[in-house]
């Protein structure tokens, strides 16, 4: 597995992070685990953000506001723009992109999709900078 680097947005680099369940290994050496500048994409959010966007200029965007029963919330939007200061993060056609603020609360994170019986959702797992979060996940406290 190898994790990729923060972008701006007219560069891309692919992402050739490949895992087949939401959770990095921690036994996989060390390009395991994203760069403090990164963010990995399991073959799940690829596959779902890939099926659910019309246009190759689709990507999901990923905030983080204040809010939510912890502090911080996690917001999860379909977008055909990408702004100067955002960052890109592809892997097999897929993209994810994060304004430079909301990076600096989720670097190191995965984003995964989840299917659960009762809600399907994409979500941000094993965020290095969340110390506290809520049992539905969706938002976290940061760490100081």
């Amino acid at each position: 597995m190898t994790a990729i680097r923060s972008v701006s947005c007219q560069q891309r680099v692919p992402c050739v992070f490949s895992s087949t369940d939401s959770k990095p290994k921690e036994d996989a050496g060390e390009n395991s685990l994203p760069d403090s500048g990164g963010l990995l994409l399991t073959d799940s959010c690829v596959k779902q953000l890939k099926s659910i966007s019309d246009r190759a200029e689709d990507c999901l965007r990923i905030t983080v506001e204040g809010g939510g029963c912890s502090g911080f919330q996690y917001k999860f939007d379909l977008d055909k723009e990408i702004s100067a200061e955002d960052r890109v993060f592809e892997r097999d056609g897929a993209k994810v992109v994060v304004d430079e603020v909301s990076l600096e609360y989720i670097q190191g994170s995965t984003v995964d999709y989840h299917t659960e019986l009762i809600r399907s959702a994409f979500r941000i797992i094993n965020n290095p900078k969340a110390d506290n979060g809520c049992s539905c996940g969706a938002s976290f406290s940061f760490k100081l």
